[in-house]
């Protein structure tokens, strides 16, 4: 008996990457596009309507990060297999990817081949991690300067994710239901923790350490 595809949820905001993506795949007996979406809300509806096996989700969403985005979609599918396929092959984003139960971590600069290999390995259940995003994971765990970002909790990183792309603390609050004076205390915590005075500090700052919004 021959096995099902594997049903396939695309997730990132630029309608030329998914057509991109969705061509790449056609070709692919084992692998069934099942849905497209283009932002975090959209994500969370789909993947409850449709059950794929595997989301294939860029990071840099309009709003809330594909990280916030599979924190909601877990929270309801907790088995859901999520795959990062993102321009940011930088450490922090791929670590914290992972540490919020991604499987896997492909950059998009990897080989068209690799994409395919990775939605079967995290469809398994197995962890996949492209080469140059692996290589960047190694260099990063040799540079303690790049901890200061690891001592935030996974609530601060996205609030600095959203600050560092000059998101007000109203709209931050609005995108992560929060209260813009609970938004204002994350940021308080999130300069004292990386040592920054300001917004200009805060955002040079976290550009040195690898953080890009």
């Amino acid at each position: 008996m021959t096995a099902a595809p594997i049903k396939v949820l695309l997730v990132d905001d630029h309608a030329i990457v998914r057509e991109g993506y969705r061509r790449l795949l056609a070709g692919e007996p084992g692998v069934q596009i099942v849905g497209e979406a283009a932002n975090a809300a959209q994500a969370c509806a789909r993947a409850l309507e449709l059950a794929p096996d595997v989301v294939v989700m860029d990071i840099a969403l309009p709003g809330v990060s594909g990280i916030e985005a599979m924190r909601r979609m877990r929270r309801d599918q907790t088995e859901l297999r999520i795959l990062m396929f993102s321009m940011h092959d930088d450490a922090i984003y791929a670590n914290r990817a992972l540490e919020a139960g991604a499987l896997g971590y492909l950059s998009k600069a990897s080989a068209p081949e690799a994409l395919l290999q990775a939605i079967y390995t995290v469809c398994r259940g197995e962890r996949y991690v492209s080469g140059d995003v692996a290589a960047n994971i190694a260099r990063a765990a040799q540079q303690p300067s790049k901890s200061d970002l690891e001592a935030l909790t996974p609530r601060e990183f996205e609030v600095l994710r959203l600050l560092v792309r000059g998101e007000t603390l109203r709209r931050i609050g609005e995108q992560l239901g929060l209260s813009e004076k609970t938004v204002a205390n994350h940021q308080s915590t999130i300069r004292e923790k990386l040592g920054a005075r300001n917004s200009v500090q805060l955002s040079r700052l976290a550009a040195h350490l690898g953080l890009w919004p």
